[in-house]
């Protein structure tokens, strides 16, 4: 998972060449379909490794009145909200050539 923390990618709003985003496919269609199941795959990722580091610090308490304020809690989170978005994230690695694909018809 520390691939995604060590990520160059952009965390804003990025405009990109439309012949470099088609890459290999030379069509726009399929290369956004490809980024886009693996910007699902990334979130995913993260999304896992988030809920096992909050589960760590989780406090299991059967009283609703009792809510306590977690620090570490909150610090992983803000740490997981201050990294790049999924998409952006696959966007970066489709352009570096990192995501394998196959045209299964062929």
């Amino acid at each position: 998972m520390t691939k995604y923390r060590e990520s160059k990618a952009p965390a804003t709003t990025t405009t990109y060449d439309k012949n470099q985003v088609e890459g290999e496919t030379q069509n726009i269609y399929e290369a956004i379909a490809i980024i886009a199941k693996r910007s699902s795959q990334i979130n995913l990722d993260i999304k896992k490794e988030l809920h096992e580091k909050l589960e760590e610090f989780a406090t299991h308490n059967d009283s609703l009145e009792e809510i306590f304020e977690n620090k570490e809690q909150i610090e992983v989170s803000k740490f997981y909200e201050s990294l790049p978005k999924p998409h952006a994230l696959a966007v970066d690695e489709w352009l570096k050539n990192k995501v394998y694909h196959r045209n299964t018809e062929e």
